[in-house]
């Protein structure tokens, strides 16, 4: 033959072997998929085989995940009350008793031109006086002083309402002359922080605490699954089945009883929140304020859902590698 012949013969045969080795590769990923699908169907099957059971570990699935989930949408919607607060958040400046109004405006237009205001209201002193008689109902009392004795203020909204940097700001707006002094409450700000501050805390802790739970209501019931099927386990091992192929169908159990904790849950907060959301309007209405209770929305729900179902499997897999190790084929 000759050398072309030969390379041609020897191109064949490398086409014909790499055809080979692809379907010899989707065969068995046809395979791998064939079983998982098998797998999931049996591990359903026996769950829905003991009712009862499987119920109540779900339900102690849903009451671990419920928890710190309505810590979290309760914290959620005081985010959105902390922001509202931040954009209340002001400083008063009380401009100098001699200040006429004129002096006041181009005071005013000072510290608004300063970067990190966002916004400036002029009070004037006629109109900071007739504030002052609406809020106490002294008008006939105060209609008899001869002079005015409030000052100008300017009311402002800083950009950045931390307490460090309207600390900063005040001090910077005091030396804007025409200005006697800037006023800020910050106390209540800082309060509210560290509230809210140790409200993510306290989430983030229980939500560590009930995760360990639900790996250990997991666990615990996929270690009496496997007990249960212990011989079986044995049986198997002898025929040359592998820890992974043994593990799988518990893995497929614990993610079941995951993911139907996580419904449960959903479904459990869905009901919570329509049995609370009247009263909680209503109170909020009896304040002349409006109030809706924190739902969780589409990324929430998938988020709950999923992290229920990685919960589930996890326990479930420290579970069977553990008790695995234990069982040796008589």
């Amino acid at each position: 033959m000759s050398e072309r012949e030969n390379a041609q013969a020897a191109s064949g045969t490398s086409r014909r072997g790499a055809r080979s080795q692809r379907t010899v590769m989707r065969s068995r990923l046809s395979a791998w998929a064939r079983h998982h699908r098998a797998v999931g169907r049996d591990s359903a099957t026996r769950l829905i085989r003991t009712p009862v059971a499987s119920l109540l570990t779900m339900l102690a699935i849903a009451i671990a995940l419920m928890l710190p989930t309505a810590l979290w949408l309760t914290l959620d919607g005081a985010r959105l009350l902390d922001t509202q607060l931040d954009e209340s958040a002001t400083l008063t400046a009380y401009l100098e008793s001699e200040v006429d109004e004129r002096e006041a405006m181009r005071v005013a237009e000072a510290l608004g031109a300063t970067p990190a205001v966002e916004a400036i209201r002029l009070i004037t002193a006629a109109e900071g006086m007739a504030e002052f008689q609406q809020a106490l109902g002294l008008e006939d009392a105060l209609d008899r002083l001869t002079t005015n004795p409030l000052p100008a203020s300017v009311v402002i909204s800083p950009r950045d309402a931390s307490p460090d940097a309207m600390r900063t700001l005040a001090a910077e707006l005091e030396a804007v002359s025409g200005v006697d002094e800037v006023r800020v409450d910050l106390a209540w700000l800082e309060r509210l922080k560290r509230l809210a501050e140790l409200g993510r805390r306290v989430t983030l802790a229980l939500g560590v605490l009930f995760g360990l739970g639900v790996l250990l209501v997991v666990g615990n019931t996929i270690r009496l699954a496997v007990e249960s099927r212990r011989q079986e386990i044995e049986v198997v091992t002898l025929l040359g089945a592998t820890h992974g192929f043994v593990r799988r169908p518990f893995l497929y159990s614990g993610a079941w009883y995951g993911l139907g904790g996580g419904l449960l849950a959903w479904g459990l907060l869905a009901l919570g929140r329509q049995w609370l959301s009247a009263p909680a309007t209503a109170l909020a209405e009896s304040y002349g304020a409006s109030f809706a209770m924190p739902a969780l929305d589409a990324m929430g729900s998938a988020t709950l859902l999923i992290s229920s179902t990685l919960l589930g499997l996890l326990g479930a897999w420290i579970a069977v590698s553990r008790h695995l190790a234990d069982i040796r084929p008589q």
